[in-house]
């Protein structure tokens, strides 16, 4: 296994970030210390992505980039980045090897994240969950997670009575561990491999997408040209700079921003 890591200053962050999700949109370990920030992916020799000109600068942005061999014991060292999620005092989010909740009265959601983006404790992920919390009951509604990865928020979805929740992702991996999740989690949901480049996204009661904000903005012309629109839409994965742009065509397909989540570089928005 081979870690590929840019390292760049901490002002210039998110516009490297922005650039990487475009040739790694399943997402990238974060970490930050004295003013400078690296993000990293993971894969064997031959399977990372290609990173261009990342190797000289993005933008104005000067980057560093490192390779690295991963230690034998990665397999057991990784899990050291996931852990338990309480979000809103009623969803419990943890990964298999962690203990179960404490406390009643909660919904518990056990991941394993395989090699699919997504197990709660990364900013858009959390934010997500948080705003599934405020977009009200589930009873009677259905629920779409467009780029599911490991399934965590469309499992979310159907233990908050959502029904019925449709998971859609481009990566076949991703519908596997997704559905290997929904199993271990006792709920059923529908998956589906979808590429939502260049076709309409599905639509349901509430949707969620944790995107790229490029992405977005395509589902969202997708939506508009449909003259169909969700009923409500949960829209995280976007960085700040990036906000107002995502939100601008979410108004064109005819969807009003209700709130706006910010953790760190990182936004979500409520819509309908």
């Amino acid at each position: 296994m081979i870690r590929l890591a840019l390292r760049c200053r901490a002002e210039q962050a998110e516009a490297v970030l922005a650039e990487l999700l475009e040739v790694a949109p399943s997402g990238v370990e974060e970490v930050s210390a004295s003013g400078v920030v690296e993000y990293a992916v993971y894969g064997a020799p031959g399977e990372l992505p290609d990173i261009g000109l990342f190797a000289a600068r993005v933008g104005d942005a000067l980057v560093e980039v490192t390779t690295a061999e991963v230690p034998d014991d990665w397999d057991e060292r990784w899990k050291r980045f996931y852990f338990p999620v309480l979000v809103g005092g009623r969803l419990y989010i943890r990964p298999p090897w962690e203990r179960a909740a404490e406390r009643g009265g909660v919904e518990e959601v056990v991941i394993d994240p395989g090699g699919a983006f997504g197990t709660g404790t990364h900013p858009t992920t959390r934010m997500c969950l948080e705003l599934m919390l405020e977009a009200g009951s589930g009873r009677g509604r259905s629920f779409c997670d467009l780029g599911c990865g490991s399934g965590v928020l469309a499992i979310a979805a159907a233990k908050l009575g959502f029904e019925p929740v449709l998971g859609v992702d481009a990566d076949d991996a991703a519908i596997g561990e997704a559905d290997r999740n929904a199993r271990a989690n006792g709920v059923l949901i529908e998956l589906r491999r979808e590429d939502l480049r260049g076709q309409t996204a599905p639509v349901a009661d509430v949707v969620a997408a944790n995107l790229t904000a490029g992405l977005l903005e395509e589902v969202a012309r997708g939506w508009a040209a449909a003259g169909d629109k969700p009923g409500m839409l949960i829209a995280s994965g976007i960085l700040r700079v990036q906000a107002d742009g995502v939100a601008s065509a979410l108004g064109a397909a005819d969807m009003s921003e209700l709130k706006r989540l910010a953790s760190g570089d990182w936004i979500a928005i409520l819509a309908e």
